[in-house]
């Protein structure tokens, strides 16, 4: 029997427990010797057609285990413990109440991102009094904010110069500079003046929007003091339109303060689950894994037959 996500996870950090990064391919043969499957088994494929089930397994363990700061990503698809992982391998019968304990806490300081999830999910109940439909889509909020963190780790094992251009890139995909060629600019790090990016909103230039970019770690949180250096960088550059964008989150007194500004400069504050959510929705650097699609009876087709 294929295990399930957390019945891999123990077995997966052990796995890791000698600090080799080790891609998620590399754990499928150990752990299938480990868990006794076949090649029957290894080659078993979702319905849906979506990919093998074992090795799909393992890949959402290992992302639950990196969420919860067990693992670290040095670069994408590879997976190396850390102190805290090694720490819990000690006490490896608290390791699933560990990792339940760090997914609620982050789902907490989300709380943008658990907007998105459907209303059945917020509402109490198992997962039994939920319709199939209802089921689907929780199912699909969850898969979601599981690549909202991917996309926030792989930003995170990237330059903060890499990051400017990627945000550049987004407002861009936005829609923001219209039909302006190269609209977007990075600025230069000895002379940004605090502006890490321009946006040109017509092909003279005379509609401007800066933007500050900054790529912390998700545990810092940007105070209202930067907002400030960034609105005074705003004043300088003669320019009322900025955006600023982090990974991390933002205090209540900069939000405050933001908004606070009424109609004098427009400042625009992007943190890092709403930065996840628009490089999806908005597919900058994403590509479509998969296209459900759900029919149901046409009831005027139906209606127009005639009755038995």
């Amino acid at each position: 029997m294929i295990p399930k996500h957390d019945e891999i996870e123990l077995p997966a950090l052990e796995l890791l427990q000698d600090g080799t990064p080790r891609r998620t391919k590399e754990l499928e043969k150990p752990l299938a010797s480990r868990f006794k499957l076949t090649e029957q088994d290894l080659g078993r494929m979702y319905d849906s057609g979506n990919g093998p089930i074992f090795f799909d397994r393992i890949a959402w363990a290992l992302s639950y285990l990196s969420m919860a700061g067990l693992v670290d990503k040095p670069k994408r698809g590879v997976y190396r413990i850390n102190d805290s992982g090694l720490k819990i391998l000690k006490r490896p019968d608290q390791l699933r109440d560990f990792v339940q304990a760090a997914l609620a806490e982050r789902d907490r300081l989300k709380k943008k991102i658990k907007k998105e999830s459907s209303s059945a999910e917020a509402e109490e109940g198992t997962a039994s009094d939920l319709t199939p439909q209802e089921r689907l889509y929780e199912s699909y909020a969850k898969i979601r904010q599981s690549v909202y963190e991917d996309i926030l780790d792989t930003i995170l094992s990237k330059s903060p110069l890499e990051f400017e251009h990627l945000v550049v890139e987004l407002l861009e995909k936005m829609g923001y500079g219209g039909q302006v060629e190269e609209a977007g600019k990075v600025t230069t790090y000895t002379n940004d003046g605090g502006i890490d990016g321009v946006i040109k909103e017509d092909v003279l230039g005379l509609g401007r929007i800066h933007i500050q970019a900054k790529r912390y770690r998700r545990d810092k949180t940007v105070g209202r003091q930067e907002i400030q250096k960034f609105v005074g960088a705003l004043a300088v550059a003669q320019s009322n339109k900025g955006v600023f964008i982090t990974t991390s989150t933002y205090s209540r007194g900069a939000e405050d303060y933001a908004n606070s500004l009424h109609g004098n400069t427009m400042l625009v504050l992007i943190d890092g689950p709403e930065l996840a959510k628009l490089i999806y929705d908005f597919g900058l650097g994403m590509q479509v894994e998969q296209t459900i699609k759900i029919k149901k009876l046409d009831s005027d087709y139906w209606d127009s037959k005639q009755d038995d």
